[in-house]
């Protein structure tokens, strides 16, 4: 028992030294221009900057956005100066322009949380011994939720606090109810799910904790403020989720485990088991092409992958360079020595984005010899033929560390693309938040949820459900819980003013009352899949949107 709560204690204090890190690093990064600030859910003009719209011709829009800095957006492009001088004569351009850049950055938002940080986590997990239930919760949650999360923070940082909210009350509200939803219409008309049943305990702890979690977070946007230590409290609640996971699970493997020889026994005397063990299995005959038609698809697949190879490679080759990456299907000696060398330089480079030139020089130096140091280490200690297999926390920390700051860049710039479509567009850069940024974010949650529970049988329908609930819990304690008191340790020991708008509290009010929702008919139905739950989930969740488009487009005022 000692040594398990040793191990326990010793993955506890490496992750919380990762994610303190993670922290640190984040909040010492700053993009190189300014941001303008959004405080009105009706208006998305930045402060200083609603005379552009006055003016009527382009030439004069270019001139007034390069000669007043509030028109300056967050980020490494300016997107208002892009769009107003470089594609001013032609907007129809300026709209492909900056449509086609969103779709990128939303790629490369889910493939470096991916193919990159969600493959470090996993690793982690291994080599800090966490057993899978918390792996789920903790590291795993963070590697799925990473863009949500710091999308968020981004926002805060930024003044755009609104932008942030919405995001991830968006994405909560959008997995908690179209993704079950539509697991549960697929579950059910499916009749290979017809006989899947969830686990109501697991089930209802989630479910209750997660309107637990938006019942506080009422509370809070309600006061209107919260200081440092109301932060800390509310982003605390996540431990006490996974110390109520942690105690169902091990208490679930004790179970498990005594009623485990009844089981065996039951299987043995079973007679429609030994009849389909029995039961020959025929071999189907696959269809055959013809030899024409497959050289054909071939010459077309090779043409296709090397087309959107080139495509891909200037987005690759950045990420490749610099985030460690020490998994088996990837392994590359060359860039994991590069990696390590070009890693501590890129940290330098961000670091400097808002420093004078003669800190510059100095952080630079520093960087560059902490990278020869490490180049030269990985190039000694590792062997072509396969990844290290040794001392293999300091590769996955470094690989862990690196997909942050890049997921961290990627949010910054998705966000302020957002805010600046918002004072393009005059929509509010909250609707875009709640709409684009959540369903962006959560696009992938759909897929792999609704594809694990329609095919992966009742293991793959309890996690795709599990994941439903954990997902959006964490992106909310952490997202908003970690946004909050960076924002709130910024003004200490003031309190740091929210910015509440009416949105906020119908949003909430409505995911609320989806969990109520499925938290009676679920059981109603036997636990299982059903296609009535399905389509009330629904049915909230575009009565919510259908009240919010007509808000924003002036069809229905709420005082």
């Amino acid at each position: 028992m000692a040594f398990v709560l040793s191990d326990n204690l010793k993955a506890f204090v490496n992750t919380s030294f990762l994610l303190l890190l993670c922290f640190f690093l984040t909040s010492h990064i700053r993009s190189p221009t300014t941001s303008f600030h959004v405080t009105s859910t009706q208006t998305a003009k930045p402060p200083g900057c609603a005379g552009l719209h006055k003016l009527k011709d382009h030439h004069s829009k270019c001139l007034y956005i390069k000669s007043h800095h509030p028109c300056l957006s967050q980020g490494y492009v300016n997107y208002l100066q892009l769009y107003y001088c470089l594609c001013g004569s032609h907007p129809p351009f300026g709209y492909v322009l900056l449509a086609l850049w969103l779709l990128i950055l939303f790629y490369l938002l889910g493939n470096t949380a991916s193919q990159y940080f969600c493959s470090s986590v996993e690793n982690l997990s291994r080599v800090l011994n966490l057993s899978p239930a918390i792996a789920g919760v903790t590291l795993l949650s963070l590697g799925n939720g990473s863009p949500d999360v710091l999308a968020s923070i981004v926002s805060f940082r930024s003044g755009s606090g609104e932008v942030g909210l919405s995001s991830v009350l968006g994405g909560a509200f959008f997995v908690s109810c179209v993704v079950v939803g539509i697991i549960n219409l697929s579950a059910g008309s499916s009749p290979r799910a017809a006989a899947v049943r969830i686990d109501r305990s697991s089930f209802i702890r989630d479910v209750c904790f997660f309107v637990v979690v938006l019942s506080s977070l009422f509370a809070i946007l309600l006061v209107g403020r919260i200081n440092i230590w109301g932060a800390m409290a509310f982003t605390s609640l996540y431990f006490v989720y996974v110390s109520i996971v942690s105690v169902t699970h091990f208490c679930g493997e004790k179970y498990e485990d005594l009623a485990m020889p009844i089981l065996e026994k039951e299987e043995l005397n079973d007679p429609v088991t030994a009849a389909k063990e029995a039961w020959p299995e025929g071999e189907e005959e696959e269809p055959q092409d013809s030899a024409s038609s497959l050289m054909l698809n071939s010459t077309a697949s090779q043409y296709l992958k090397c087309f959107l190879y080139l495509m891909d490679m200037p987005l690759y080759l950045p990420r490749r360079l610099t985030i460690p990456d020490v998994s088996e299907e990837r392994w590359s000696r060359t860039y994991a020595v590069t990696s390590a060398t070009l890693a501590p330089i890129f940290v330098a480079a961000l670091w400097n984005s808002k420093r004078g030139s003669k800190e510059s020089f100095a952080i630079y130096l520093y960087g560059g010899l902490v990278g020869i140091v490490l180049g030269l280490i990985a190039l000694h200690t590792t062997m072509k033929e396969s990844p290290p297999k040794k001392f293999l926390f300091p590769w996955l920390a470094g690989g862990f560390l690196m997909s942050v700051l890049w997921t961290y860049i990627i949010a910054e710039e998705l966000v302020g693309l957002l805010v600046s479509l918002g004072f393009i567009f005059g929509v509010s850069p909250a609707i875009l938040g709640l709409t684009v940024l959540a369903w962006g974010n959560s696009i992938g949650d759909l897929i792999a949820n609704v594809a694990m529970a329609t095919s992966g049988g009742q293991d793959g329908a309890q996690i795709a459900m599990s994941g439903c609930y954990a997902g959006p819990i964490f992106n909310t304690l952490a997202g908003l819980g970690l946004s909050l008191v960076v924002s709130a340790w910024a003004v200490h020991p003031d309190s740091f003013v929210i910015p509440v708008g009416s949105a906020l509290f119908e949003i909430l009010g409505f995911m609320i009352g989806g969990l109520l929702w499925a938290l009676v008919m679920l059981p109603r139905k036997g636990m299982k899949l059903d296609k009535v739950v399905g389509v009330g989930l629904l049915v909230i969740y575009f009565c919510f949107l259908s009240l919010r488009l007509s808000q924003s487009l002036v069809l229905v005022q709420v005082v």
